[in-house]
């Protein structure tokens, strides 16, 4: 509590010179709280704080009363002396902010009410009374009653306070905004004043006008009336031409005022509406009519925009500018020549479109303004001019892009659709060149979701002629139907769509989204469909969908099933390379309606040139019966099927003289139980399991060598359909190990095993390269194995086998080795091929191009796909290599017709042979009633039935 020093009235306090006073230090504001804190509200407690900040020295703000409150559950505070008011001892709301200590607001109303009260403090801030005293707090009070007993008015002042603190912050910014508001209408003054100033010049160069056309009118009148006297002298003649050629300059110089006006406000105006197009109020009234939604923006960004807008939208949007930019330097540049020469406006025009035109064309001009207009016109016509070159190119650069992308649209009919891209897509291509080749070539398209150029450098790549056939590659997407429609796919004869490089579900799932998008083209398909699928099991869905034009080929199960079979009988594998390409001969469909009538048996002998193989019986809804009996009589309507080089290289002639003696039948060889060894775990190793058990004789032993664990082959061969238990002429037997590792293959019993096949392993099936790698490592590391254990060679080798060797000495080492087992490796690349070819140390199947051939051949005619169907199944007629033994005696001289003969005896169709000493098979052989002499070494290839 501060101690007041008392005076005698009048005088002024004298301070104490020995002890200086000194403003007190700075300390943080403590807030002290009674026993029991007083709540004079539900939100805020009435606290009372106590800080020693110094008391704030006399200003203007301090005229006013002190409206600070300290409130508490006692009144031991009243006896303070009111000096011990701190500088924030009152409520202030938490929910207004940080409270400014030194700001005061004014209250309105109070001014000479608090001049009066604040005259009792001092310039020190002691309290002084009515006659000058220093007093204390307590007399201070006694003296103002107003204080102590009217705190509903203070607090009523308080709130009054805050109000105004409110209302103050949102008056400055009520200023702010009519500030704004005050410099647009400062602005839009300056466009009124602009705007009355051209309205007001044009409007009075119009009035005199009008006025100078009223006295000419009158002038012609006065003439009129002078011209009826009889007498008219010379002077008024004279006077009166002078008149007429007077009154027509001042006409024709009020026009060129009026033009020149013209031009000054028409080149005055953008600049003017640039510079205050967002302060138009009308144009501000249309801003604001949009969507509440939107965020207000500026007029000139919205201009911009809708401008950007129309050149994207519209493709013509540039032409009709360029072409609205050169009428519109036309006529501005017209109007300007005709205010500053002396010509007429029409030839004014004229002369503004030959500066245009031609920028050299204004050199001839007099004056400086001529010179000037026409400068800026020929000026206007280079930019006009360049911006004409610019559209030009741009046009020129945008379909020559267009067609180097691919995005131009293919004009074909009967043409070959391939939809994605694969490794098999090379194989593809030279199958349908061949193909086309009778007939001069084709046109094949490709549409891929890769870039045009890309595609044709890997096509150009394969070095091969196409012999006539135009490839043709176009960027897109089979999904979009644009795309498709951009190939003409509703003309095309066939259509192939590849399996992609990803695994066996997503790639059956994309082609079955592709013949979805087939089946919703409007226009229909004029071909059928051709899928490549990758899982067995998917196949069903995807003809579900596509219905009747639909034909699968199932590339996984194809080659397993082909693997089995050159297993079980070696060769085989080079025969189906002859019969699947269109290289050497293949399968055709025809009908020959003088065949009609005739024995099966006599059509067999008819073709010189083509082996028949089955009928297309028109009756039973054109089902194709291979190997059918010999008392089949072809019926009208019924069609042939038969192997020939090409469908134009065949006809039925006559019937051939032939020796049909009866030969004794041989019986086939009984089957022996075989021990095959499968390298690596194939995805449908299921399906292959269930053809062995068809093929092998009862206690068969199919070893499974592969790095998958033995609880995890039995849950896969279970959910791929496969009863274990039920397998009643092979027995499973489970080897852990790589394939790639020489130790591990070294404890298998290699020697023993009559057929070894190599797969491409489930693992690295995506990938070629590393499949390839890792199926020639495995053979040779499983042929050395076996020469190393089989070091004798024997003196007599088995006619199946090829005959040449090497003369490097491990090669031939592996090459007899393979006389003593068949090994058959699952190759995906051509160039691997060639490697396994050159050693002969392995029968191998190449999996990309026979399946490539299937496709293409089933794109040719969709009909042998049943044909290729019933060969490749287990069940029905089989393609197979027998002894000649079965046919005929050694040395002895037939022809190949009576070898067919004899054939029908078996049930069988005799179709080619390979002789003992040469390498390849011969199908369809030429000169077929030439006699020969043949060995019991030879081999015939035939159609047989399993029956």
């Amino acid at each position: 509590m501060q101690k007041s020093s008392e005076g005698s009235p009048g005088q002024a306090p004298t301070p104490d010179l020995a002890k200086p006073e000194r403003p007190p230090l700075l300390k943080k504001p403590k807030t002290i709280e009674d026993a029991t804190p007083h709540f004079p509200g539900p939100l805020f407690p009435a606290v009372r704080r106590t800080a020693t900040a110094p008391p704030s020295r006399a200003s203007p703000a301090s005229s006013f009363p002190d409206l600070r409150i300290s409130t508490g559950k006692d009144d031991s505070s009243s006896e303070l002396g009111i000096g011990s008011f701190s500088d924030r001892d009152w409520v202030y709301p938490s929910f207004l902010g940080a409270y400014p200590a030194k700001a005061r607001v004014s209250i309105k109303g109070k001014a000479s009410k608090s001049r009066e009260d604040d005259k009792s403090l001092g310039t020190s801030g002691r309290l002084i009374d009515a006659k000058g005293k220093i007093v204390s707090g307590k007399q201070w009070i006694d003296s103002h009653p107003a204080v102590a007993l009217k705190p509903k008015r203070e607090e009523r002042e308080v709130n009054s306070v805050v109000s105004q603190a409110t209302v103050t912050q949102s008056s400055t910014a009520s200023a702010h905004s009519a500030s704004r508001r005050i410099q647009e209408l400062r602005h839009s003054l300056v466009i009124y004043l602009l705007s009355f100033v051209c309205i007001v010049t044009v409007t009075y160069g119009l009035y005199l006008q009008r006025i100078v056309t009223r006295l000419q009118e009158e002038n012609d009148k006065l003439h009129r009336v002078c011209n009826s006297s009889l007498v008219i002298s010379e002077n008024s003649k004279v006077f009166r031409n002078e008149d007429v050629e007077s009154a027509s300059y001042w006409q024709k110089t009020d026009s060129r005022t009026v033009a020149l006006y013209t031009v000054v406000c028409t080149l005055l105006m953008p600049f003017i509406l640039y510079k205050y197009l967002d302060h138009l109020p009308h144009l501000n009234k249309l801003s604001t009519r949009m969507k509440n939604n939107q965020e207000e923006v500026p007029m000139k960004k919205r201009i911009a925009y809708m401008v950007d807008v129309c050149f994207s939208v519209y493709p013509y949007a540039k032409l009709l500018a360029l072409l609205f930019a050169t009428i519109f330097l036309i006529g501005f540049g017209g109007l300007a020549l005709y205010a500053v020469s002396d010509g007429s406006f029409a030839e004014a025009l004229w002369l503004s479109w030959t500066f245009i035109a031609d920028s050299g064309n204004h050199a001839d001009r007099v004056g400086v303004g001529p010179r000037i207009v026409s400068v800026s016109i020929s000026s206007g016509g280079m930019l006009i001019f360049a911006m004409m070159l610019g559209l030009v190119s741009d046009a020129i650069s945008e379909k020559v892009d267009s067609l180097r992308k691919g995005k131009s649209e293919v004009i074909e009919r009967n043409h070959i659709l391939i939809l994605g891209w694969s490794d098999k897509l090379g194989s593809l291509l030279k199958q349908l060149a061949i193909a086309n080749k009778s007939v001069g070539g084709g046109v094949v398209v490709v549409l891929a979701e890769r870039d045009k150029e890309e595609m044709e450098m890997d096509i150009a790549k394969l070095e091969f002629d196409f012999m006539g056939t135009s490839v043709i590659c176009r960027s897109g997407s089979p999904l979009i139907l644009a795309d498709l429609k951009k190939v003409s796919v509703s003309k095309a004869k066939a259509i192939i769509v590849l399996a992609s490089d990803e695994n066996a579900d997503q790639s059956d799932a994309r082609a079955l989204r592709v013949v979805l998008s087939l089946t919703g083209v409007k226009e229909g398909l004029r071909g059928h469909v051709v899928v490549e699928m990758s899982d067995l099991d998917n196949e069903p869905l995807v003809k579900l969908v596509g219905g009747e034009l639909i034909e699968t080929v199932v590339a996984h199960d194809v080659i397993g099933r082909l693997m089995i079979q050159c297993a079980l009988q070696p060769g085989l594998a080079q025969i189906w390379e002859d019969i699947l390409g269109f290289e050497n001969d293949e399968f055709y469909i025809k009908r020959w309606p003088q065949l009609d009538g005739l024995r099966f048996e006599d059509v067999l002998i008819s073709f010189p040139d083509a082996i028949p193989c089955g009928i297309k019986v028109a009756a039973e809804g054109g089902k194709i019966i291979l190997n059918p009996d010999d008392n089949y009589v072809l019926r009208e309507g019924d069609e042939v099927l038969v192997i020939a080089e090409d469908d134009d290289t065949y006809a039925p002639g006559s019937l051939p003289e032939v020796r049909r003696v009866v030969f004794p039948k041989t019986f086939d060889h009984p089957k022996y139980p075989e021990k095959i060894l499968f390298c690596g775990w194939r995805r449908d190793i299921d399906d292959m399991i269930m053809v062995l058990e068809a093929f092998l004789a009862p206690g068969s032993e199919l070893w499974i060598f592969s790095e998958v664990l033995e609880k995890d082959r039995e849950r896969k061969l279970t959910e791929g359909g496969l009863d274990v238990f039920a397998l009643e002429n092979i027995t499973l037997v489970h080897r852990e190990g790589n394939a790639v590792i020489r130790r591990h293959l070294e404890s298998l019993p290699l020697e023993t095993f009559d057929s070894i096949l190599i797969l491409a392993d489930e693992s690295l099936e995506d990938s070629i390269v590393h499949s390839d790698s890792r199926s020639l490592a495995t053979l040779l590391l499983i042929r050395d194995i076996q020469s190393k254990r089989l070091p004798y060679k024997d003196a007599k080798s088995t006619s199946l086998r090829l005959s040449g060797y090497s003369h490097s000495s491990w090669i031939s080492e592996m090459q007899e080795a393979s006389d003593k087992s068949i090994i058959i490796s699952e190759i995906l690349d051509s160039r691997t091929r060639n490697l396994v070819s050159v050693s002969r140390i392995s029968d191998y199947v190449l999996s990309n191009e026979l399946v490539s051939m299937a496709l293409a051949m089933v794109a040719e005619d969709k009909q042998i796909n049943r044909v290729l169907e019933e060969l490749f199944a287990e069940e029905g007629n089989e393609m197979c290599i027998k002894p000649a033994e079965f046919y005929l005696f050694d040395q002895e001289e037939l022809s190949f017709y009576d070898i067919m003969i004899r054939g029908r005896q078996r049930q069988e169709i005799v179709i080619g042979y390979r002789l003992a000493n040469t390498e390849r098979a011969i199908i369809n052989p030429s000169k077929k009633s030439e006699p020969r002499k043949w060995s019991l070494d030879d081999v015939f290839v035939v159609i047989s039935s399993d029956e």
